[in-house]
């Protein structure tokens, strides 16, 4: 493990697990394997309990970035003492819009990625796991006030975590950056040549809404094939 990401999610770390990959620090850990397997969840499940088997969890990973890894930045920065640590930041009120249109509204939200999630739990154990254990982090977390979250709210947290980190990190061991920032401050802390090509900016907001509705609308178009199935007639 060579960088653990500190920051939050929305502070554009999907285009950061790019980014990083491309400047040689692969695979780099984030979200989205769990999404993509999430069997994966259980393993967080039991870090949360505080049994975090973090090289079962990180395995050939060089980075990670984004929750469920930034989560456990605390314990990290004391399992890999060479790593060095990125706190990815944006402004408060930018960072609880965003928040407002993607995870808060998944979790407590009256909106359509709520109303597929909630549909999708009704079938998919696994799934309903998964958010289970994201409402739990999050409420742990102190970052998220349930139900009542205002964006006001919101911004305050982000910012008090924000001083929480670089209060625990090493001022050696820490940037503080922004997607905005680019590539120079980056790969300076990183001690690698800036590339040619620009640097990644991905939609997050965009990302993250097709990957609930997809895989809700997957999930249930799944059971609903299975409930209706015709029996096999098995007689000679």
């Amino acid at each position: 493990m060579r960088l653990i990401g500190a920051g939050l999610p929305r502070t554009g770390t999907l285009s950061q697990k790019v980014a990083l990959e491309m400047l040689g620090l692969a695979p780099c850990y984030h979200m989205v394997n769990v999404l993509a397997d999430l069997d994966l969840a259980a393993q967080w499940r039991r870090a949360l309990e505080g049994d975090g088997q973090w090289e079962e969890i990180f395995d050939v990973s060089a980075a990670t970035v984004d929750w469920p890894g930034s989560f456990f930045y605390r314990e990290l920065i004391d399992v890999y003492p060479d790593a060095k640590v990125l706190l990815s930041v944006r402004d408060g009120d930018g960072w609880a819009r965003s928040m407002r249109d993607t995870i808060w509204g998944l979790l407590y939200g009256d909106m359509l990625i709520r109303d597929l999630s909630d549909a999708r739990g009704r079938v998919d154990p696994k799934w309903r796991g998964y958010v289970e254990l994201m409402k739990e982090m999050w409420q742990r977390s102190g970052l998220l006030d349930g139900e009542d979250t205002s964006a006001e709210w919101m911004s305050g947290a982000m910012e008090r975590y924000h001083e929480e980190v670089q209060g625990a990190v090493p001022a050696d061991r820490l940037l503080v950056w922004s997607v905005s920032d680019g590539w120079e401050p980056l790969c300076d802390f990183l001690d690698v040549p800036v590339p040619e090509m620009p640097f990644p900016h991905l939609n997050d907001s965009k990302e993250f809404a097709d990957r609930i509705i997809d895989g809700a609308l997957i999930s249930v178009g799944a059971w609903r094939s299975q409930e209706h199935r015709e029996p096999v007639d098995a007689s000679p």
